[in-house]
């Protein structure tokens, strides 16, 4: 998934909003807390850098991500007790996967916010 995929997939999310912060990072929110975070990984070989996504795991999935190659606990979000991973592998093998924790943590996050918003924004609502 490039970055402009990885964006227009996140702008596509109910009720989310993009900032750019953090030296030039894709910064995506769900009622104002962050589910997914696109920036740059670790240099490749060549000295290119990477597409590198973060987002927000259950603790299931961490434990099994930060010993799965192409995954790494975040840095910094991870080492203050946060389930946050890395992705570090942009081949396109990884996408289906990548849609998949993308869309996790949008749940997780949203399911974090309070009822009152989840209502006001139309999220997590069973249908009539």
């Amino acid at each position: 998934m490039t970055r402009d995929e990885f964006n227009q997939f996140c702008a596509a999310k109910v009720a989310t909003s993009h900032v750019v912060q953090w030296g030039g990072a894709d910064v995506w929110k769900v009622g104002g807390k962050v589910f997914a975070i696109g920036g740059w990984g670790p240099k490749r070989d060549d000295g290119s850098e990477m597409p590198a996504y973060v987002f927000k795991t259950s603790d299931l999935n961490f434990d099994f991500l930060s010993h799965s190659q192409g995954y790494r606990p975040a840095p910094y979000m991870a080492s203050r007790g946060m389930k946050w991973i890395q992705q570090i592998d942009d081949s396109p093998e990884k996408d289906e996967a990548l849609t998949y924790y993308l869309n996790e943590s949008y749940r997780l996050v949203s399911l974090g916010l309070t009822k009152k918003l989840q209502r006001e924004l139309g999220l997590n609502q069973v249908p009539d």
